[in-house]
């Protein structure tokens, strides 16, 4: 005799609203995004060479700046080289020896620019004229000064850039 109860209200003020038709003013959904980049090998190489060169230079700006050599750091710049190229150009093993490769380089580009830093602090001179006029001298300062775990950093630099590689494929 008395009919159906309306249901119990539910707090949304809009749920018997019908649905609407997407974007607004008719504009339809967004495209998707392009795809990321993978398995470029040149890329890959290149942004081997990129992160190299700048995980070189702040490893060694860390090293001369508490004029310490990080050897554990070497590891980290290693894995991001590997990483970084393996992210974009895939797992070819061109890619990953090419990190490997890079790694091993800049990581002695980043021991070079500690050293560099520390002659410049001990000799008063700025750093550009250490590493323009008196670049023998570092070299020199690094020949006499490595040791075995001087090149075992090295070593463990392609060994971490190749594991960094293998994680991101």
């Amino acid at each position: 005799p008395y009919g159906q109860q309306p249901p119990a209200p539910t707090g949304n003020p809009f749920a018997g609203q019908q649905p609407g038709q997407g974007a607004p003013f008719g504009g339809g959904a967004p495209f998707a995004p392009a795809p990321p980049a993978r398995n470029n090998i040149l890329l890959g190489v290149a942004v081997a060479l990129g992160a190299a060169i700048v995980a070189g230079i702040l490893y060694g700006v860390i090293a001369g700046s508490i004029e310490r050599e990080v050897g554990y750091a070497a590891v980290g710049v290693g894995f991001l080289v590997g990483f970084a190229a393996s992210k974009v150009g895939g797992s070819n093993p061109a890619v990953i020896a090419a990190s490997a490769v890079f790694s091993i380089g800049a990581v002695y580009v980043g021991q070079l620019v500690g050293i560099s830093m520390i002659l410049a602090d001990v000799a008063q001179i700025p750093f550009s004229e250490v590493v323009g006029d008196h670049f023998d001298a570092v070299t020199k300062a690094w020949s006499q000064e490595a040791d075995f775990m001087t090149y075992l950093f090295l070593g463990l630099g392609a060994v971490a850039a190749v594991g960094g590689a293998k994680k991101a494929g």
